[in-house]
């Protein structure tokens, strides 16, 4: 099981360690920080954050409630309270030995329910690149369907980058949750 926890300041070293390679910091943030990633660098990304009244961004850190250790990170943003609305970033899965394991599905449902039932929200989006095939598979086993693809997005060391779009519904997130049950 996972479990969500309010990422901070005493989390920086573990993130910084799980983003080795400038690729790897570029697909986990897209053009937001840059290589190699330090704690200077994070500092502004969680002031105001994580206040359910005042801010409309959550920073996460996905922890294995059988060992306590932290295994990933996820953020909830651009929450749009008039229409409802939020979009899951900066999801990562933090060392080899947690891929593959279902870590990134139980971070992904854990943001959900928070998004859903707890800011009742109507609709949540996210962006993945085309190339992570298994980010993508792990999205619509959690409920999400493809909108679409924005074309030559981004472009990294030469070579461009598309992102494919992607969102779920309340009532779908509602289906999903009533069929695990």
């Amino acid at each position: 099981m996972i479990k969500l926890e309010y990422f901070n300041r005493t989390d920086f070293d573990q993130l910084i360690e799980w983003i080795k390679d400038d690729e790897l910091l570029m697909n986990w943030s897209g053009s937001l920080f840059n290589f190699p990633l330090t704690e200077k660098s994070l500092e502004w990304y969680i002031d105001d954050v994580n206040d359910i009244n005042n801010s409309d961004v959550f920073v996460y850190k996905g922890v294995d409630t059988a060992t306590g250790k932290a295994i990933g990170h996820i953020s909830l943003g651009s929450i749009s309270k008039k229409n409802r609305s939020g979009r899951i970033s900066r999801v990562l899965v933090g060392g080899e030995e947690n891929r593959g394991k279902g870590c990134c599905k139980g971070m992904v449902k854990a943001v959900l329910k928070i998004g859903f039932d707890e800011l009742k929200l109507h609709r949540i989006s996210l962006g993945v690149y085309d190339f992570n095939k298994a980010a993508i598979v792990c999205y619509q086993k959690a409920g999400f369907k493809i909108e679409g693809i924005s074309r030559d997005v981004l472009l990294f060391k030469g070579e461009w980058w598309s992102l494919v779009e992607m969102s779920i519904l309340e009532e779908e997130w509602s289906i999903n949750n009533s069929e695990a049950l």
